[in-house]
């Protein structure tokens, strides 16, 4: 059983806790992720490591609450207790040799670029963070993002906070205006991930995306997290647990991963009302 030893309402849709797990939190390195299991009877959901203290060895996630899982987990408080915390998982996002990096984050995707930023920051690179949200109610993580960027733009799509528009609107403005960057690192939403792999390529800009797909074992055995990667004019299938998260984001085919994310949907939303339901009930 792993403690939970804090506890943080980040939004009214984001919770970030801090679990304790030291053989995790000694090893876990940024853009790795862990797979939980809220009780024995529950569902393996993958979370990314959103940062990690080794000397009170503890490991710090940030969720959304849209499914019956997360729902679950978030109904737990400081003190109790989740039955699995496996990790860590995938491959480390590459930082060596970056001087130079853009990072973009969209919504609960700042929870995963957020270590990312830090990593980066800490290595001595110049970090430009360019983080969206739907709504200033939704905003989350701006203090810790300007602490670790030379420099921080944020937007909200209705405009209610800092500026209006999405994510590409000051991405494209820096590049047309000649701004250079070794790496481009995008993690959020699909649709707005794709759209950032299309505002940088004119400019020949190398994007990483972190994807977070349908994972259930998070050892490539199960094969529901693999993706199709365009390499060399041939489709490549590789798996988000073992390959990834990260992948080359002009390989990525960003319509099939959001066809294949859609699977679930209904399913998820029926199970998220039936426990939302039991809680209220109990």
């Amino acid at each position: 059983m792993y403690r939970i030893a804090h506890k943080k309402a980040l939004n009214p849709t984001v919770t970030q806790m801090e679990i304790e797990a030291p053989l995790v939190a000694r090893k876990a390195k940024p853009g790795q992720f862990i797979i939980l299991r809220v009780d024995a009877d529950g569902e393996r959901i993958p979370l990314t490591v959103a940062g990690t203290n080794p000397e009170e060895g503890t490991v710090k996630i940030i969720f959304q609450i849209v499914g019956a899982t997360t729902e679950q987990l978030n109904h737990k408080n400081e003190g109790e207790s989740i039955q699995d915390f496996v990790g860590p998982l995938g491959v480390a996002t590459h930082t060596e040799g970056v001087k130079k990096v853009c990072i973009v984050g969209g919504g609960v995707g700042c929870a995963i670029a957020m270590p990312v930023a830090q990593e980066f920051h800490r290595l001595g690179a110049e970090v430009t963070s360019i983080i969206g949200f739907r709504s200033k109610d939704l905003l989350i993580l701006e203090d810790e993002f300007r602490a670790c960027s030379d420099k921080l733009i944020v937007m909200t799509d209705d405009g209610s906070y800092a500026r209006h528009g999405n994510v590409t609107v000051p991405l494209k403005e820096m590049l047309e205006a000649g701004e250079t960057f070794d790496e481009i690192i995008t993690i959020g939403p699909l649709i707005m991930m794709k759209f950032v792999v299309l505002t940088a390529k004119p400019f020949g800009v190398p994007v990483t995306d972190s994807m977070n797909p349908i994972m259930i074992d998070g050892t490539g055995m199960c094969g529901g997290c693999r993706l199709t990667l365009n390499q060399d004019g041939k489709k490549v299938t590789k798996f988000a647990c073992v390959d990834g998260p990260d992948f080359n984001g002009y390989e990525i085919d960003f319509d099939e991963a959001m066809s294949r994310g859609r699977m679930y949907f209904d399913y998820e939303r029926h199970a998220h009302e039936e426990t939302c339901n039991l809680f209220k009930n109990a």
